[in-house]
């Protein structure tokens, strides 16, 4: 994959937004086998850099985060080569096999390759895992020791019913930031909060794991979401985290199923607007830079 090099506009007098995950992919040289089904149908094109960044100048974003996509080895290598030749690109979550014994190794490798100093953390699709507590296996925890002792973060792409294993991982791995995708996927569509929210809360109670404000749009009814319907998720988990430890994500393109690029960012500012200037930039740029190292 590739794109041409654009330097990302910094509005005068104002911080600048750090988009904490995006995704790109090129149907040329790699399947998205998760796209699937006639919902999914308007993903299955092309969506690059060239694509995304003059959307993200538009709406104000100066840095993104760019994350894995398939659980595929030489897609981080990929991700690290466009993040060196695009200014946008602050960091990159890529994948490794994290049951793999030489994984330290692996890592300390794609560090070394081109882009390799915006490897910032790892992502698996543990939202796809069978064993609701994959998380806990014993070879899984010998891989998430040697993200921490790489001085990564680690993404958690789970569903509401994984989020238990997650606060037990955590607490198993204090020395490691645990970055929650999505706010854990809530049941948005139904209105539901329970057992969503006591496992969040849950989460949110050990003081190494952080939050992305991303991913509602997609869980709420696609057609019809307003606002309002996304307005306790996010009010939750600012309670829970607090902004020091919540980040914006557009979630780009997935985002596009239900809501344009800069009005997934307008409604994440709306949901935020009763924040002070300091709390809202630490949404919308500190918490990301620090948990990221950007």
């Amino acid at each position: 994959m590739s794109a041409p090099a654009h330097r990302p506009a910094r509005r005068t007098g104002a911080a600048v937004t750090v988009d904490a995950h995006h995704h790109v992919w090129d149907l040329s040289v790699r399947d998205q086998d998760w796209i699937t089904g006639d919902e999914l149908q308007p993903l299955r094109r092309d969506f690059t850099l060239a694509d995304l960044a003059p959307e993200a100048r538009a709406a104000g974003v100066g840095r993104t985060v760019l994350v894995q996509t398939v659980t595929v080895a030489e897609e981080t290598p990929e991700f690290l080569t466009l993040a060196a030749g695009h200014d946008l690109v602050a960091g990159v979550v890529g994948w490794t096999d994290l049951t793999r014994p030489d994984v330290g190794d692996e890592l300390a490798r794609l560090r070394e390759l081109p882009g390799g100093a915006h490897l910032k953390g790892v992502r698996h699709q543990v939202q796809g895992e069978p064993d609701p507590e994959w998380l806990l296996r014993p070879d899984v925890r010998r891989g998430l020791a040697a993200v921490a002792a790489a001085g990564l973060v680690y993404d958690l792409v789970v569903l509401p019913r994984q989020l238990p294993a997650c606060a037990r991982a955590a607490a198993r791995h204090p020395g490691l930031t645990f970055v929650l995708d999505h706010l854990g996927k809530p049941p948005v569509a139904s209105g539901a909060r329970e057992p969503w929210e006591s496992d969040l809360r849950a989460l949110a109670a050990l003081p190494n794991t952080v939050a992305k404000l991303s991913g509602l749009v997609t869980e709420a009814d696609p057609a019809g979401w307003t606002p309002a319907d996304l307005r306790p998720y996010a009010e939750t988990a600012l309670d829970a985290f607090g902004p020091h430890r919540l980040m914006f994500g557009s979630d780009w393109p997935v985002c596009t199923l239900a809501a344009r690029y800069g009005q997934v960012l307008d409604t994440a500012r709306q949901l935020t607007g009763h924040l002070s200037a300091d709390e809202s930039a630490q949404v919308f740029e500190t918490t990301a830079t620090r948990v990221y190292g950007l």
